[in-house]
């Protein structure tokens, strides 16, 4: 099977084509194209029809929509009837909508973020913006690498194959961390803003930062990013009342 690394620059575009009738529809079958021309040779038929199959509706997470798409092509190229390669495709909308969500946008994005303000407040400059962009899109392309490879290795049992992944271990892990740096921020924040409160910050940003690893742990299911900036900044402002 040829047309990996054009599918893959495809995904990369995949929100661009984003429309309320099919959602990513479109992007998928764009994407699919280079994977299935092997097929067009051996089966027009069915080469057709898969290509009609692949830009039905669809939406989950960008960065692991390669998941579904590696997934659907090799079931198209294994001869699944095509009922159950659409409900393949459905399947997977969820559990990688809210797997990618629950790594990255409430995780890795607010961690990234932290990190990269804290930096900037210890004096790093512009370096520490650049250096999260460089980094933060190596890890973007790499997990689009792994997703669409496991995909079309996985084929109908790609279930099982995400089970077993760093993905989901890594899904579970990330929310603590999130809270723990987000906590951190704030109060460091702060104290940078305001400039001179010295090493008190250490003391407050500690307590804020365990809060919100214990609190992202408890609920993270309902967690997002946005409520640990809150619960923090909130904590952070209890605190500086009684300290300073």
């Amino acid at each position: 099977m040829r047309g990996h690394k054009r599918a893959l620059a495809r995904l990369l575009m995949l929100q661009a084509t984003w429309n309320f009738e099919r959602m990513q529809g479109v992007g998928m079958g764009y994407a699919a194209l280079p994977l299935l021309e092997d097929l067009a040779r051996d089966d027009k038929a069915r080469h057709a029809d898969a290509v009609a199959r692949s830009a039905e509706f669809f939406n989950c997470h960008p960065y692991l929509a390669g998941i579904a798409l590696g997934a659907t092509v090799r079931a198209e190229y294994d001869g699944v009837p095509g009922q159950q390669v659409l409900r393949l495709r459905t399947a997977l909308c969820g559990p990688l909508g809210a797997l990618g969500d629950r790594l990255f946008w409430t995780g890795v994005v607010p961690s990234a973020m932290a990190a990269a303000c804290l930096a900037l407040t210890q004096g790093a400059g512009p370096a520490a913006i650049v250096t999260l962009v460089v980094l933060y899109n190596i890890l973007r392309l790499a997990t689009g690498i792994w997703a669409l490879r496991t995909g079309l290795a996985a084929g109908l049992r790609v279930s099982a194959a995400l089970t077993g992944s760093w993905l989901t271990r890594a899904a579970e892990r990330i929310g603590p961390i999130a809270g723990f740096s987000i906590g951190v921020l704030i109060p460091k924040s702060l104290v940078w803003l305001l400039d001179g409160a010295g090493a008190k910050w250490i003391g407050v940003a500690a307590i804020v930062a365990v809060t919100g690893a214990a609190l992202s742990y408890r609920y993270a299911a309902r967690a997002t990013s946005f409520r640990y900036a809150l619960a923090a900044l909130a904590a952070s402002l209890v605190l500086a009342g009684r300290y300073w």
